[in-house]
């Protein structure tokens, strides 16, 4: 479809859909959102691997896809190792490998695919510096087989191997800081991004293709069904984790960090708004809730600081 120029130029997003209508994601399934943004960003000459997760479902069983790209399904814990391996094939053959002209391959995980079972290959794609993109879109839980509690889960969260109720048996753990172990590899970038603010997202997935070497993005994306929430409030709910500095967003790249916030002089809102619109933060206590904004508002203030320091 061609699009008229005046158009063009008020469009604030890729025009070009790469992600076809008909896929079996849950109504408001925040990690649809962003598979379809990292396609509109990279376009169909691209290589996703996904491993067993919601997304591997969503895009379809083979020969079918929802993808209009090049689509690996892979094991749970092999993302890294496999987009390694892609990366290496390609270039074997003689393929340019990222870059706006290059062919972009791209790891498309969940948290527990990353944060838990698949972290081991991460840190080899890392440590090797494969020119690919691993992408962890975050919804902080197992959600694929039933709601159970990942690293990634916050604590006073409800799962179903974290209950509520008389017992109050929450997750008791905070989130594991994952882009933290990431830039500890030192690689060249890394970002978190939300798919509440496409704009930054996407102008992250461009900055990242550029940038040789491996790359890393942990994407903020709400669950509907695993959170207990309304599903035409995902993406209110995904600002909130930002504005409430629960989910900041910022990069690291080359040693330097840069906060990226809408509003970066702007105090925090209290974490009650984030928490108040899903059901699984429903068992929270008032001093459950005071440990979760601590905890946020301690690791707001890391960042800063960071970013004061290393920026």
């Amino acid at each position: 479809m061609e699009v008229p120029e005046n158009i063009k130029k008020r469009l604030t997003l890729p025009f070009d859909e790469h992600f076809y209508a008909g896929h079996t994601a849950c109504q408001g399934c925040g990690a649809s959102l962003g598979l379809r943004y990292v396609l509109k960003a990279y376009g169909k000459k691209t290589i996703v691997a996904i491993p067993a997760c919601c997304s591997t479902i969503i895009a379809g069983p083979w020969p079918y896809s929802a993808l209009d790209a090049n689509l690996f399904h892979t094991a749970f814990e092999t993302t890294g190792a496999v987009i390694s391996g892609i990366e290496a094939a390609l270039k074997a053959l003689g393929y340019k490998v990222k870059g706006e002209d290059g062919i972009m391959v791209v790891g498309w995980a969940g948290d527990g695919g990353t944060a838990d079972i698949g972290l081991q290959a991460l840190s080899g794609f890392l440590e090797r510096g494969h020119d690919a993109v691993y992408i962890m879109y975050d919804n902080e839980a197992y959600m694929n087989t039933g709601i159970q509690r990942s690293s990634s889960t916050p604590y006073g969260a409800w799962t179903t191997n974290t209950p509520g109720g008389k017992k109050h048996f929450l997750e008791k753990r905070h989130k594991k800081k994952v882009i933290d172990i990431v830039i500890a590899h030192r690689i060249p970038y890394a970002a978190t991004a939300s798919v509440a603010y496409p704009e930054d997202f996407i102008r992250k997935l461009k900055k990242a293709q550029k940038i040789p070497g491996p790359s890393f993005i942990q994407l903020f994306a709400p669950c509907p069904t695993g959170w207990r929430s309304p599903t035409d409030k995902t993406i209110e709910i995904a600002r909130l984790a930002v504005q409430t500095a629960y989910f900041p967003l910022f990069e690291y790249e080359n040693g330097k960090y840069k906060i990226n916030m809408p509003n970066p002089k702007k105090e925090p809102k209290p974490i009650e708004e984030f928490l108040k619109l899903q059901g699984r933060f429903k068992y929270m206590t008032k001093e459950d809730i005071e440990i979760l904004q601590k905890w946020v508002l301690e690791e707001w203030e890391r960042l800063k600081k960071l970013a004061e320091v290393f920026g």
